[in-house]
C-alpha cells in the first residue's frame, strides 16, 4: 500500500479527528498551491513510511555498538546503513547522520573545531549568510567573533578579493562558505587555498546545494572542506534533519560534538528515512531530477527577468533564485503577499547593498512534481500578471490550482 499523508490522516481520524483534519488540510494546501520555497521539497512515500515507523519508539543515545540503552541492535543496523550510504554518495571518509537540523549540524561543527571567542569569517547576513553565520540573535553571534565578507555591488557575486584580504588581516580560526540566498556555485578550491594561507579550518555549509551535489549537478565541497554541514531535506528530498561529512582525522571530534555535547538521543525513524533518501539519491533517476531542477531554475529566472523583475547575479547555477520586484512597483513583502493570495508560496530575503527585501524561491518541489520548462514559463507569466495587478487574485488562484492539480506530488 502506498503511504501518503491522506492515508495517514485516515488512520488518525478515528483516534483524533481534530488532528486528522489538520493533516488533510495541509495535504490540500500542498496539492493546490505552488511550492516555491527554496528550502522545501516533497519526500517520497518510502521516506514518509520510515518516518512513521516503529523506529520512532526507540531511544538510542550514543552510536551503533555503543548505545546507552539496550535493545538497539536493529536501529544500529539502520544507522550504519545511513552512514555508509552518505559516505559513498558524497565521497566522504566519515558521516554523522544524527543532527536534528542544519543548524544543529553547524553548531556541532563549531563545537568540534572552535572555542568561544574565536574569530570566524563567513558571508555576511545581508548578503545571504545564515543565522548560524554570526547573527547576534543566534548562538553563533553570541559565542564567536564573526567577520562578514560580502558580494560585489555590480554583479552580486561573492567578493573573493575581500575574502582573501579579511582572512589575511583577521586570521580567523575558521572560514565558512555557504549561503541561504546565493544562487551561484561557490569556488571551494579558492576557499581552501585562503584557509590554508590563514591557518584556518574550512567549514562548508552546503544545506542548500547538497542535493544537487548528490545528483552531480553542483560541485562537491567534500574534497576541499574540513567539515561539510548539510540538511537532508531541500533538494536532497529526504526527511527534515541534518548531517555532517568530514575526514577520518576529525571523525571522533565531530561525533563527540554531536553526542553528547549538543544533542541527546538520536531520532532513529528520521535516520532510517535519511538512509532511504540517500539510497534514492544514488540512482540515475535522481541525477536526472537534480539536473532538471537546475534547468527549471534557469528557465524560471529568465522568465522572471522577462517579466521585469531584477534577478540577482543575472541568473542561477542552482535551484535557487533571488529577485527584486521593485521595477513592477512593489516591494518584496507586498509581492509575497499578492503571490500567496494567488496560491504561489515563496519567501522574502534581503537584497545585497540596500535595505529592500526581495523574493527567494526555488524549483526543487515543482520539479519533483514533474514540472518542466514549459510550466516555468507559465509560472513566470503568473508572477508578472499578479504583481502588476493585471489578473485578479481569485482568477490567478484558479489557474494555480489547475496547474498544481496536473502534477500531484502524491497521486491518490
Amino acid at each position: 500500500m502506498t503511504v501518503t499523508p491522506a492515508i495517514e490522516a485516515d488512520v488518525l481520524r478515528s483516534q483524533d479527528p481534530e488532528l486528522a483534519e489538520i493533516l488533510l488540510g495541509e495535504r490540500e494546501r500542498q496539492s493546490t498551491t505552488l511550492q516555491l520555497i527554496a528550502a522545501e521539497n516533497f519526500t517520497s512515500p518510502a521516506v514518509l513510511a520510515a518516518l512513521g515507523s516503529p523506529l520512532a519508539n526507540k531511544y538510542a543515545e550514543g552510536y551503533p555498538g555503543a548505545r546507552h540503552h539496550a535493545g538497539c541492535e536493529i536501529v544500529d543496523v539502520a544507522e550504519r546503513i545511513a552512514v555508509e550510504r552518505a559516505r559513498k554518495l558524497f565521497g566522504a571518509e566519515h558521516a554523522n547522520v544524527q543532527s536534528h537540523s542544519g543548524s544543529s549540524a553547524v553548531l556541532a561543527a563549531y563545537a568540534a573545531l572552535l572555542r568561544p571567542g574565536d574569530t570566524v569569517l563567513a558571508l555576511g547576513l545581508p548578503y545571504g549568510g545564515h543565522l548560524t553565520h554570526g547573527s547576534p540573535a543566534n548562538f553563533s553571534g553570541r559565542w564567536f567573533d564573526f567577520v562578514g565578507y560580502g558580494v560585489d555591488a555590480e554583479t552580486g557575486l561573492i567578493d573573493y578579493d575581500q575574502v582573501r584580504t579579511l582572512a589575511r588581516t583577521r586570521r580567523p580560526k575558521a572560514i565558512v562558505c555557504g549561503s541561504i540566498a546565493y544562487p551561484r556555485h561557490i569556488d571551494h578550491a579558492f576557499f581552501r587555498e585562503v584557509a590554508d594561507e590563514a591557518g584556518a579550518y574550512l567549514i562548508a555549509d552546503a544545506a542548500h546545494p547538497i542535493g544537487l551535489v548528490a545528483g552531480g549537478a553542483a560541485p562537491n565541497p567534500v574534497p576541499y572542506a574540513d567539515i561539510v554541514c548539510a540538511t537532508t531535506h531541500k533538494v536532497l528530498r529526504g526527511p527534515r534533519g541534518g548531517m555532517i561529512l568530514c575526514g577520518s582525522e576529525l571523525a571522533e571530534r565531530v561525533d563527540r560534538a554531536v553526542f553528547p555535547f549538543t544533542q541527546g538521543g538520536a531520532q532513529m525513524h528520521t535516520i532510517a528515512a535519511k538512509a532511504v533518501a540517500f539510497g534514492e539519491a544514488a540512482t540515475p533517476a535522481f541525477a536526472a531530477y537534480a539536473h532538471q531542477v537546475v534547468v527549471n531554475a534557469r528557465a524560471l529566472a529568465a522568465g522572471l527577468a522577462a517579466e521585469g523583475l531584477v534577478v540577482t547575479t543575472g541568473g542561477t547555477d542552482t535551484h535557487l533564485i533571488t529577485a527584486d520586484p521593485a521595477p513592477l512597483g512593489v516591494d518584496g513583502r507586498t509581492a509575497r503577499g499578492r503571490l500567496a493570495a494567488a496560491g504561489v508560496v515563496l519567501d522574502c530575503c534581503a537584497l545585497p547593498h540596500g535595505d529592500a527585501r526581495g523574493l527567494r524561491l526555488g524549483t526543487a518541489a515543482v520539479t519533483t512534481q514533474g514540472m518542466g520548462e514549459r510550466e516555468m514559463a507559465r509560472i513566470a507569466a503568473l508572477f508578472g500578471e499578479v504583481l502588476r495587478g493585471a489578473t485578479e487574485a481569485s482568477k490567478a488562484r484558479e489557474e494555480v490550482r489547475e496547474l498544481a492539480g496536473g502534477f500531484p506530488a502524491y497521486p491518490r
